[in-house]
């Protein structure tokens, strides 16, 4: 899944979270990265919380990945809470995940026209 993570890094934008900076592309992109994730593999996105506020990440064959904890200083205390699309919803917007769909899709299908 590393390619994963390279493509995710690739397609994070200020198109696709309001917090998104060069300096931490991650940031703010767990939401609308569990959602994307979730599209391209299936498995069930789960929530812990950090600070204040949800963490979304995946769960995939009983696997979990979490793409977006880099955004965080310190090491995650991860309680695998499930959690589902709506609550993940709750903290992107339809234009963010669209763009993150767009541009995931677009730089896996480069990815997949080099191999």
């Amino acid at each position: 899944m590393e390619h994963v993570k390279y493509i995710l890094k690739q397609s994070w934008s200020c198109h696709t979270s309001s917090k998104w900076t060069k300096e931490c592309p991650a940031c703010g992109q767990c939401d609308v990265t569990a959602l994307v994730i979730q599209d391209q593999f299936g498995g069930d996105i789960f929530k812990t919380k950090v600070g204040e506020s949800w963490h979304f990440y995946n769960c995939i064959n009983g696997v979990v990945y979490d793409f977006t904890s880099e955004q965080f200083q310190a090491p995650i205390n991860y309680q695998h809470i499930p959690s589902s699309r709506e609550e993940a919803f709750l903290d992107t917007n339809e234009e963010q995940y669209q763009h993150l769909c767009s541009a995931f899709s677009r730089y896996m299908n480069s990815i997949s026209e080099e191999t």
